[in-house]
C-alpha cells in the first residue's frame, strides 16, 4: 500500500461572486463585502450607522509628524458593535506570527470565506497616499503564487492587487492604531434573529449620541472638536513646513477619509435611511432634524479643510483662525444634533417586521 500524502493547497484561490464594488469609506467597504457573501445586503450608511462609527479625535503627540483629526470611532469597533447589533458571528485572528496570520487568511480563502484585514495602508502598492496609517480595512477574496486581491475603497480602485511581500509588511506594521496581524470573518448564525433591522436602529442612534456627548477624555466627541477648535490655530508653530504639511492634514481629512465631511455625509445618508423606514412614527421627526443639522456641519468641514490648505498655501494664519472659528460652530451644531438624537431612547417605536434582505439568518 502507498504511503498517504496531504494535498497540497492550491497556489491560486479567487472566491467567485463576490461584491468588489468600493465604498466611500475602508471599513464599511470591506464589511459590505463580508456581509454580502454572508446573504445580508445593506447600504454603506447603513452599515456606518448601526456601528455606530460617528465620533472625532484630535490626537497630536510628539512622535507624530503631523496632527491627526479623526471622525469616526477606533478602527474595528464599528465591525465589533454592528456584528453585536445585528447578531452575527464575528470571528476574529490575531498572532504576533506573520507564518500564522498567513495560514489563516489562507485557510478561510480557500474554504469560500473572504476576510477583512486591518493594516497599514502605506505599504499597499496601489495606494493613493503614502501615509502611514495603520487603522485601514480592506476585504481579501482570493490569492496566487505572487498577487493577494483585494477589495478597497472606490477611491484605491475598488477590486485591487498587491504583492504578497508589500501585503505581509502591512500586516505586521506596528505603531499608533495598529493590530497583531487582525483578520476576520463574518457569518450570519443560525440560532440568532438577526433578520430585524428596525429594531437596531434606535439603540445605534442613541448610543453613538450618547458617546459623543460624554467622551472620556477632551480630544474625543463633542470635547474634541473644541480641542481642535483652539489647537489649529497654532498649526503654524505645530509643523515643520506649512505649505507641505497643512496641505496633507487637508488632503487627510477631505480626500482620505480620517475626518472632514465624509463621515458626516455618511450618518447624514443613514438618517434619512432610517427616517424613511420610521415614516410615521414619532421619532421620525427628531430623526430629520438630526439628519438636517448634519447635512449642515458637513458642508462646514469642507470648508475647514479648505482653509486649511489655503492657510499653508498662502502662508497666512487668518485662514487658520477662520478654520477654527467654523470647528466651533461645528461643535455646537453637531452637540444640538446628538442632544436631540439620544432623547431617542425615551421613545423607541415597537419593533416593525421589516427584516433584512432574504438569505440572512
Amino acid at each position: 500500500m502507498s504511503e498517504q500524502t496531504t494535498p497540497k493547497p492550491p497556489d491560486t484561490t479567487i472566491i467567485d461572486g463576490v461584491t468588489t464594488v468600493g465604498g466611500a469609506h475602508c471599513e464599511t467597504t470591506a464589511l459590505g463585502v463580508l456581509l454580502s457573501r454572508a446573504g445580508i445586503d445593506l447600504s454603506e450608511p447603513m452599515l456606518f450607522g448601526l456601528g455606530s462609527g460617528l465620533s472625532f479625535i484630535y490626537w497630536d503627540s510628539k512622535q507624530q509628524g503631523l496632527p491627526f483629526l479623526g471622525g469616526r470611532v477606533k478602527p474595528f469597533v464599528l465591525t465589533q458593535n454592528l456584528t453585536q447589533r445585528l447578531g452575527l458571528e464575528l470571528h476574529v485572528h490575531e498572532t504576533t506570527s506573520a507564518r500564522r496570520a498567513w495560514e489563516q487568511v489562507r485557510s478561510s480563502i480557500d474554504q469560500g470565506s473572504p476576510v477583512g484585514l486591518q493594516l497599514d495602508s502605506h505599504d499597499l502598492e496601489y495606494f493613493g497616499s503614502r501615509v502611514h496609517f495603520a487603522g485601514h480595512v480592506v476585504a481579501m477574496y482570493g490569492y496566487d503564487t505572487e498577487r493577494a486581491h483585494l477589495v478597497d475603497t472606490a477611491q484605491q480602485g475598488g477590486a485591487v492587487t498587491t504583492s504578497l511581500e508589500s501585503l505581509a509588511r502591512a500586516r505586521a506594521a506596528r505603531g499608533p492604531m495598529s493590530a497583531r496581524h487582525r483578520s476576520f470573518t463574518v457569518k450570519a448564525a443560525a440560532n440568532t434573529d438577526a433578520g430585524h433591522l428596525i429594531p437596531a436602529i434606535i439603540p445605534a442612534i442613541t448610543a453613538c449620541a450618547e458617546d459623543f456627548l460624554a467622551p472620556p477624555i477632551a480630544n474625543i466627541g463633542n470635547r474634541g472638536i473644541r480641542t481642535a477648535a483652539k489647537r489649529v490655530k497654532s498649526w503654524f508653530d505645530r509643523v515643520e513646513d506649512p505649505s507641505r504639511d497643512l496641505a496633507v492634514i487637508a488632503t487627510l481629512m477631505e480626500r482620505a477619509g480620517t475626518g472632514g465631511a465624509l463621515f458626516r455625509n455618511l450618518y447624514r445618508d443613514f438618517l434619512t435611511e432610517c427616517q424613511r423606514l420610521l415614516e410615521g412614527e414619532p421619532v421620525a421627526d427628531v430623526i430629520e432634524q438630526g439628519r438636517n443639522l448634519f447635512a449642515e456641519s458637513a458642508l462646514l468641514w469642507t470648508s475647514v479643510a479648505e482653509l486649511i490648505e489655503k492657510a499653508g498655501a498662502m502662508g497666512s494664519p487668518d485662514h487658520l483662525a477662520r478654520a477654527s472659528q467654523l470647528l466651533d460652530d461645528i461643535a455646537t451644531i453637531e452637540t444640538s444634533a446628538m442632544t436631540a438624537l439620544s432623547a431617542l431612547t425615551e421613545s423607541k417605536p415597537d419593533p416593525l417586521p421589516t427584516a433584512l434582505p432574504s438569505g440572512s439568518s
